[in-house]
């Protein structure tokens, strides 16, 4: 790829290093991918280790397995308690998170750049030592359930939830990520040793890191941590079935408000469409001055909440919209948002709007990317699926010449009333 360039091949290692700008990445001989970006003028980094397995590798028994796990390293290493866990950073003055999502879990750390040797060394023993024993598993067990329980008691949150059943039938998309209350319950520890075992592998890990750094040195402490780790097999994502059009769906529920979410299907985060999709959500529901929130807020004032949202995965993506409004006005804000829909798919975007929405989105892009964690998630990004990296000035491109006939087009595709499965939460 233009830009790139041979880096770090005489260290021994086979690892088809690659260089852009102040990005490197190296791959280390049992598979771990390192990639760091050098940021001038910071004090601090963002690092964290990804490891390709979430809840789309879980079959119905165990799901909610991966993020189960993820909490459960917390709770011990063979080196560190829990408390001594929560204390390695937090008393530098740094900060440790984790989450787990559709495809990925993901171990972050955020230290002043003297403290960097510290933070990797708490993630790889995260990564690689939890002890993951019975007497635990039956108390972060609980705090699962609970968490499960918030989202039940959160309709905005729930309604998310359903409409993923909704959009992807038996697909693991459309399951939860924690998982149903019988999954868990009856997740035993040695699920949990048995994915550690054989999804922890180098082949599945990624290292990224952000700021004030020095590639070289974390790639040897990559190396002396990680380099024992057998490669270990992929998983696939299951392929998905061929989608419905449309679909309609009421979970009748006693509440204040009733939630509403539209949304279709899309191609995945590698396609060539993923960037006038942005835009089109940007200038349809992204902000104050978009087309829904003028149409349904300001000049109906059907709703105080209003907008449109995208997630992209390996296999596909979404696209949509939610909105809260009172149960008598249910139908009005859905007929009012099928106008736009109907509106901005037979039309697209006039010029001038294209050109405005090009010129938020960009300025969205380089404000976020201020962020050491923002830079962080971006790197590891192109890594996860397998993406070339684009430099800041190759992406601005990249949304610059995007053409008014490709908006146009997939607003066409994925915009239409009769292509979104819709999902009410909410009062008879």
């Amino acid at each position: 790829m233009t830009g790139f360039v041979e880096s770090g091949s005489d260290r021994g290692r086979a690892d088809n290093g690659i260089a852009v700008g102040r990005m490197r990445s190296s791959i280390l001989p049992n598979g771990i991918r390192v990639l760091t970006e050098s940021i001038p003028g910071v004090r601090s980094v963002s690092l964290g280790v990804w490891v390709r397995q979430g809840s789309v590798h879980e079959g119905p028994e165990e799901s909610g397995a991966s993020h189960l796990l993820e909490h459960m390293v917390f709770k011990g290493t063979g080196e560190r308690n829990p408390r001594e866990i929560a204390m390695a950073l937090e008393r530098l003055g740094g900060s440790l998170d984790a989450f787990t999502s559709r495809e990925h879990t993901s171990y972050q750390a955020r230290v002043l750049s003297e403290h960097l040797p510290v933070a990797l060394d708490v993630l790889s023993d995260l990564v690689l030592n939890p002890v993951l024993r019975s007497e635990d598993l039956d108390l972060e067990r609980e705090v699962v359930l609970e968490e499960i329980s918030t989202v039940e008691d959160t309709p905005d949150d729930l309604v998310f939830e359903l409409h993923g059943e909704l959009l992807w039938g038996r697909h693991p998309y459309g399951r939860s990520i924690l998982g149903s209350r019988e999954s868990v319950g009856a997740i035993e520890v040695e699920t949990l040793h048995r994915i550690h075992r054989e999804r922890y592998r180098g082949g599945e890990l990624i290292v990224a890191a952000a700021g004030h750094l020095d590639h070289d040195r974390i790639l040897d402490t990559v190396e002396a941590k990680f380099g024992h780790l057998e490669r270990g097999r992929s998983a696939s994502i299951p392929e998905l079935p061929e989608p419905e059009a449309g679909g309609h769906r009421h979970v009748e529920r006693a509440s204040a408000q009733t939630h509403i979410v539209f949304g279709a299907r899309t191609p995945p985060r590698s396609a060539p469409e993923r960037i006038p999709l942005v835009l089109l959500s940007s200038a349809f529901g992204g902000g104050m001055s978009s087309r829904l929130f003028q149409r349904i807020r300001e000049e109906l004032a059907l709703a105080y909440t209003v907008y449109s949202f995208q997630s992209f995965y390996s296999r596909a993506g979404v696209s949509g919209v939610y909105v809260g409004t009172r149960p008598e006005w249910t139908e009005r804000a859905i007929d009012a948002i099928r106008e736009e829909m109907a509106l901005i798919s037979s039309q697209g975007l006039p010029l001038d709007e294209l050109r405005a929405v090009k010129d938020q989105v960009k300025g969205q892009v380089m404000l976020s990317l201020e962020s050491t964690a923002a830079r962080l998630f971006r790197l590891a990004g192109f890594a996860l699926y397998d993406q070339p990296y684009l430099t800041l000035d190759e992406l601005l491109e990249r949304i610059e010449t995007v053409s008014r006939d490709e908006v146009a087009e997939v607003a066409l595709r994925y915009l239409a009333p009769e292509a979104q499965a819709l999902l009410r939460l909410g009062p008879a």
